[in-house]
């Protein structure tokens, strides 16, 4: 038997896809063989499979698993949850590896699936030759188990095991995603007063999209907070792989304030150790991890990435500005939302400040949300290697780890190319207004000398 997988699917990161267009659960039962077959060449036995609250997952779920079976996997069933509690899983039960059924932010109509092998997040090539086996049919024979491990509680009751902060007064809201249950069994531990919003899941999102990266999601948070005059608030992505956070005055708290936050504990732990961000980072970031004794390290975008260097480099914490904050220090150094949110509270309350006033200590700097625009796909990567050449030829100060990254007397503008669409990906920061549309008109000029035009990208 064959399967080709619709091309768009196969991610840089997972398999993603619009289910019922480019996603079906015959698709679903195709990644059970094929991923048995390719897990059972490295002497892979059983695997953890977990799903998010979308309501295409329990369909999605009894066909890999009907899949993985099939080709000869043991399967441990951890039920629904946050992709993190899947991780845990794959850290703490007899398992190999795992995969965890989500469409994690997108919209409600899609789905796709995180795969775990040992050590390692299966990425990039590894993805792509997954597709060409099942295109080729190489499949495995056998006949699985399939067992279920109610892992919630155990999860949650490690999430606070060696809690060390105090107790504040918070807003939470889980965006009707995967989080929810264990949001509120995690409240019900933390000391202090908390009032959540969304926790009931529903894979339909009826409140408001949950990314909470992108600032209109967070008003009914911002309101919250306001409403009942709280400390600060957080809020999740649709599988509790990615934090956001807002102060007690409604300010949004982005990816890279937060790690210069929760970096401050650790370094104090762990001295002179490497703190990974990615290119996306505001250069405050870098210099504050610089000024705690810490080795600034900066990496490209992408949490299977970022995973790679921080076991190379043994770095105890990383983070991207998406809201991926991954925990080695005290943690197994996968991204994980909640885990991240404890440790926000604990940074908090060690700092002796509010979370208010660490904002308010921030250097100030004026940058851009991130700009994306289309490109055409044969053009995506050649467009940055004339950008990189002409900015070569007139001894621009340039870092080239994922895409370009100019610094100037005004600050730093990046481009670089997204790892999963056909887009390019801008971003600018100066210390005042007139310093970044210097920059952004940095940024123009290149494009315009490699014949593109800024538009911005349908999302």
């Amino acid at each position: 038997m064959t399967h080709s997988f619709h091309p768009s699917i196969l991610r840089e990161y997972d398999i993603r896809g619009v289910v019922g267009s480019t996603l079906s659960d015959q698709d679903a039962f195709a990644l059970g063989r094929t991923f048995a077959a390719h897990a059972g060449d490295e002497g892979v036995k059983r695997l953890a499979v977990g799903r998010d609250g979308r309501e295409h997952s329990p369909m999605m779920e009894e066909a890999l698993v009907r899949g993985l079976t099939e080709g000869g996997i043991d399967v441990v069933r951890v039920g629904q949850g946050p992709s993190p509690m899947l991780y845990y899983a794959v850290a703490e039960l007899d398992v190999d590896g795992g995969i965890q059924i989500t469409g994690s932010h997108n919209p409600a109509d899609y789905n796709g699936f995180k795969m775990l092998l040992p050590n390692r997040s299966v990425f990039g090539e590894e993805i792509k030759s997954l597709g060409l086996r099942a295109t080729e049919g190489r499949w495995s024979e056998g006949q699985g188990q399939v067992t279920e491990v109610d892992i919630l509680d155990r999860y949650v009751d490690r999430l606070v095991q060696d809690f060390q902060g105090g107790s504040f007064r918070i807003g939470w809201d889980a965006g009707n995603g995967a989080a929810g249950p264990a949001l509120e069994k995690l409240i019900a531990k933390l000391p202090g007063e908390h009032h959540t919003l969304y926790t009931d899941v529903d894979g339909r999102f009826p409140n408001h999209h949950p990314d909470p990266t992108v600032e209109k999601n967070l008003e009914d948070l911002k309101r919250l907070v306001a409403d009942k005059q709280l400390d600060f608030g957080i809020a999740f992505d649709g599988d509790g792989d990615r934090i956001g956070a807002v102060d007690g005055r409604g300010r949004v708290i982005w990816g890279d304030q937060l790690l210069s936050i929760l970096a401050e504990p650790v370094l104090k732990a762990k001295p002179g150790a490497t703190i990974i961000a990615d290119v996306k980072a505001s250069q405050t970031l870098f210099d504050r991890i610089a000024e705690l004794g810490g080795k600034p390290l900066m990496w490209k975008t992408g949490h299977s990435l970022i995973k790679s260097k921080m076991k190379e480099t043994h770095a105890p914490l990383a983070g991207e500005m998406s809201g991926h904050i991954f925990f080695k220090h005290r943690w197994y150094g996968f991204d994980d939302a909640l885990y991240a949110a404890v440790r926000l509270i604990e940074a908090v309350s060690q700092s002796g400040k509010t979370l208010t006033e660490l904002r308010d200590a921030m250097p100030t700097s004026v940058a851009t949300p991130e700009m994306r625009f289309p490109v055409d796909e044969a053009r995506k990567f050649a467009i940055l290697d004339e950008v990189l050449d002409r900015l070569k030829q007139t001894g621009a100060k340039v870092d080239a780890t994922d895409g370009a990254r100019v610094m100037n007397g005004d600050g730093w503008w990046l481009l670089r190319a997204s790892n999963t669409q056909d887009v390019l990906v801008a971003r600018a920061e100066a210390q005042d207004e007139a310093g970044l549309q210097r920059l952004i008109a940095e940024i123009d000029e290149q494009l315009a000398a490699s014949g593109i035009k800024r538009t911005e990208a349908a999302h």
